[in-house]
C-alpha cells in the first residue's frame, strides 16, 4: 500500500495516543486496528510494512495507515515514536496521502503538537482533537506543490506551536531567522495574507472548534487562543465567525456584517 485516501473538513475522534516505546524486548511487532486510523511520528530507523509494501522509518518520517490493514514493524533496538489512534469523520473533499512521508521542516512543529495533545487529553480531550486535526491537514499537504518558502514555513510553524501565547511578529521574524520586513514580504507573497491576519484566523478557527466540540467555559477558550481580553474576544468572534461565542457555540453559522452596496460594473 503506497497512498490512501482522507478526508478532513470534520476533526478526528481521537480514541487513543501517546507514547510508543518498541523494540526493546521483540525486534518484530505485527497487529491490525479493524475500526481506527494509525497516525505516527517517528524518531527512529525501522521498517514499516503496510498490506505487502515495505516503507523504510527514518527519524522524522510520519505515516497514515488505514483501518483493516495489516502492519509489521521491524525495528532495529529501542524505538520510540508519538501516535494517535482515531477515527476519520469521512466528510469532505478526497485527499491522497502517501502512506510514509518525511516530514522535513516540519518534523518540531508536527511533535510539539502532538505531544500538546498528549499532554491536554485526559482534561480538554476537544482541544487535543484539534491538535492532532491540524497535524492531518499539515501531513496531507506536505507533499502538495508549492510549499512555502522555507522562512514562511518555520514562521508558521512557530505560529501554531505558540498559538495560544503572546505573539508579535519581530519575534516570529527572529524564530524564522529573517528580518521583520522581509518576514512581511514573504508571508503576503506565499500566503496572500499579513502575519497578523494569519494569526487572528487560526486563533479564531481554533476557537470555533472549542466552542463547538468542548464544554471550556468561554474565557477558559478564550485563553486557549492566545485572548487574554475577553472583549476582545467577544470582537474577534463577531468579526472573524459573524456571532459572538456563545451563539457560535450554540451552533449559529457565518453571517456577513458588510451591508455596502456592490459597485455598479
Amino acid at each position: 500500500m503506497e497512498q490512501v485516501t482522507v478526508r478532513l473538513d470534520v476533526p478526528p475522534v481521537v480514541v487513543n495516543l501517546g507514547v510508543g516505546v518498541h523494540g526493546v524486548g521483540n525486534r518484530r511487532d505485527e497487529f491490525l486496528l479493524p475500526e481506527l486510523w494509525q497516525l505516527h511520528l517517528y524518531g527512529y530507523t525501522a521498517e514499516l510494512t503496510v498490506g505487502g509494501t515495505t516503507h523504510p522509518i527514518r527519524q522524522g518520517h510520519v505515516s497514515l495507515v488505514p483501518p483493516g490493514a495489516q502492519v509489521s514493524y521491524r525495528y532495529r533496538g529501542r524505538s520510540e515514536h508519538l501516535y494517535a489512534h482515531l477515527r476519520l469523520p469521512g466528510k469532505g473533499e478526497a485527499l491522497t496521502v502517501p502512506v510514509m512521508q518525511d516530514a522535513g521542516a516540519d518534523t518540531p512543529l508536527l511533535a510539539g503538537l502532538l505531544r500538546h495533545a498528549i499532554a491536554v487529553a485526559p482534561s480538554v480531550p476537544a482541544m487535543a482533537a484539534a491538535e492532532v486535526w491540524t497535524v492531518l491537514w499539515r501531513v496531507a499537504r506536505l507533499t502538495a506543490s508549492g510549499k512555502p518558502h522555507s522562512a514562511v514555513g518555520a514562521a508558521i510553524a512557530h505560529i501554531e506551536a505558540n498559538v495560544s501565547e503572546p505573539l508579535a511578529v519581530p519575534d516570529i521574524a527572529a524564530a524564522a531567522g529573517v528580518s521583520h520586513n522581509h518576514l512581511t514580504r514573504l508571508f503576503r507573497a506565499e500566503t496572500g495574507d499579513t502575519v497578523v491576519a494569519y494569526i487572528r484566523r487560526r486563533r479564531l478557527e481554533r476557537a470555533r472548534h472549542l466552542l463547538r466540540e468542548s464544554t471550556l467555559p468561554i474565557p477558559a477558550v478564550a485563553a486557549a487562543v492566545g485572548f487574554t481580553d475577553l472583549q476582545s474576544f467577544n470582537k474577534a468572534c463577531r468579526r472573524e465567525l459573524g456571532a459572538p461565542p456563545r451563539a457560535v457555540r450554540a451552533g449559529v453559522r457565518h453571517v456577513t456584517t458588510d451591508t455596502r452596496p456592490s459597485r455598479s460594473r
